[in-house]
């Protein structure tokens, strides 16, 4: 991994200098950090910089660095993207945003993957964020997480006890549980909280899970859930626990249901924003951008397995079904 590392850098100093030799336009640099590769979501990025002139090979050089889903990874990669001097940062999520803003203000910072950016201190408002950091939101407060528990109530409506899984190093997940009372008022459940910060206590979770009485599992957003996504959806199927997830990936793989940001457009406007700021725009002056739809999969062959009837109502509002 060091000789690779070493090696992106040394061709990333070829590409620059040997630009400079003849005359071409500079190559640009940029960073990287996400959990881990996501070729349909990079493809995308990618293009959203091509929009604004920036083709890789041509005038512009990458550092990637991947956490592979381990938050505790996340401080020495961001020291070492920063440590490069790169133009600007992508991150991909919530994480890795607030280690990078912390660590290093004066970069030019663009996210994605990140719930509530106000919230967590990265910009001022969505609409003027007046600092050195924009990017496009998962979702903001404004009731999504009552929304996303209250579909798996519909979808199993004899549920009282529900799970949800939280990892307590996430910025985020350490201020979702300020939600809970209130939207257990409302659904009339028991929501409490499980929780896994590293891939070997996920079993442990699920345990708890049990234990406790639990007749539903939420899985929330963050890297390591993505990462690992098929062995969450394996210990809910060995648990019998109907589960509603935040990742697409999650349903395909076998999980109940899905329900979160739509597609990878969010990674086109990412792009667009790096490239902007590139060309000399100001990261204060580009709006956080919000999801504009939020996509369903219901699993139907995983509903059969857990002996439930997905309610026509849940049936009409999913976007994929699949059999």
């Amino acid at each position: 991994m060091r000789r690779w590392r070493l090696l992106s850098a040394l061709a990333g100093c070829a590409i620059l200098l040997a630009s400079q030799a003849v005359g071409q336009e500079p190559v640009r640099r940029i960073g990287v950090l996400r959990p881990a590769e996501n070729p349909e979501a990079t493809k995308v990025w990618l293009e959203g910089l091509r929009e604004h002139g920036y083709v890789v090979g041509r005038n512009l050089h990458i550092e990637y660095r991947f956490t592979e889903g381990r938050a505790e990874r996340i401080p020495a990669l961001a020291a070492e993207l920063i440590a490069l001097r790169p133009e600007v940062i992508f991150t991909g999520f919530t994480g890795a945003a607030v280690a990078v803003k912390a660590a290093a203000p004066t970069i030019p910072l663009v996210f994605v993957g990140v719930a509530d950016p106000v919230a967590l201190g990265l910009v001022a408002s969505l609409a003027r964020p007046g600092g050195n950091v924009t990017g496009v939101a998962t979702m903001v407060p404004e009731g999504f997480v009552g929304k996303w528990i209250q579909l798996l109530k519909e979808l199993v409506p004899q549920a009282s006890r529900i799970a949800v899984l939280l990892n307590p190093t996430s910025p985020r997940h350490q201020r979702l549980p300020a939600e809970f009372p209130e939207i257990a008022r409302l659904l009339g459940v028991t929501l409490f909280i499980v929780e896994g910060s590293q891939p070997d206590q996920l079993a442990s979770a699920f345990d708890a899970a049990s234990k406790q009485g639990a007749e539903a599992i939420a899985v929330t957003g963050d890297p390591m859930n993505t990462v690992h996504s098929a062995e969450i959806v394996a210990l809910a199927a060995r648990h019998r626990l109907p589960a509603i997830y935040f990742s697409r990936k999650s349903a395909v793989e076998g999980g109940l249901m899905s329900f979160g940001p739509d597609g990878v457009g969010p990674w086109r406007i990412a792009g667009g924003y790096v490239g902007r700021i590139l060309n000399g725009e100001r990261p204060a002056a580009l709006p956080v951008q919000q999801p504009t739809k939020y996509h369903m999969t219901v699993n139907l062959k995983t509903a059969a397995a857990l002996g439930i009837t997905v309610p026509p109502a849940i049936l009409a509002q999913a976007d994929e079904v699949i059999e």
